[in-house]
């Protein structure tokens, strides 16, 4: 069953709640990262070795007149920033999760409580979608020499598009047309699967 966020972060109301979610972390890992999962993603093979930290939060978010229910960061602060100001960014860091993730995804906590199954599976979907490896310049994924391991790197969105464009070109703008191809085939993910790997809405029903 997929987990929820702790009933103390609703208790919060200092306007800054945040909680680490190894819980959620362990959760998606399993279900979507893990070759042998039933929803196993194969895009998210590069993400096996990748230290990801998980916050739940209650803080109501907003970009561009949208509201944001999920947010991948890389988990290095970055952005300008003094000397202590990075300090103390990593201090909050480390405090959460003992060391600095290759990523940290952040969960509108509020949404999460109310979200389907399905609704809740695409979300982190979604946020593990940004969490991304980066390629070279012919277009091979990238490794660190030292390591070996990954080269990670925030990705952005495959399609940008407004609705009211393509209602009135259609799928010409680019990544439309394989966005509506996409869509017009059925879901990979069955509601049998969904809900072996969630079960918080099958259990929702149970009670109801």
């Amino acid at each position: 069953m997929r987990p929820q966020p702790p009933t103390e972060l609703f208790e919060d109301f200092s306007g800054c709640a945040f909680a680490a979610a190894p819980e959620l972390e362990a959760w998606a890992r399993d279900t979507f990262i893990d070759p042998d999962s039933d929803m196993f993603n194969p895009d998210h093979a590069h993400l096996i070795p990748a230290s990801i930290g998980m916050l739940w939060t209650t803080v109501e978010n907003s970009r561009k007149g949208r509201t944001v229910i999920g947010q991948a960061e890389m988990g290095q602060p970055a952005g300008m920033m003094g000397k202590w100001a990075r300090a103390r960014a990593e201090a909050q860091v480390l405090g959460w999760f003992g060391s600095v993730p290759d990523f940290i995804i952040t969960i509108d906590a509020n949404f999460w409580m109310s979200a389907s199954d399905a609704q809740a599976c695409a979300l982190m979907e979604h946020e593990l979608s940004h969490c991304a490896q980066e390629l070279d310049d012919f277009g091979a994924p990238k490794f660190r020499k030292s390591t070996g391991l990954p080269v990670y790197t925030l990705r952005s969105h495959d399609v940008e598009a407004f609705i009211g464009v393509a209602a009135r070109y259609g799928a010409v703008e680019a990544g439309v047309k394989e966005l509506v191809e996409a869509l017009s085939r059925p879901p990979l993910m069955t509601a049998d699967l969904i809900g072996c790997a969630c079960g918080t809405c099958q259990a929702r029903a149970a009670l109801s």
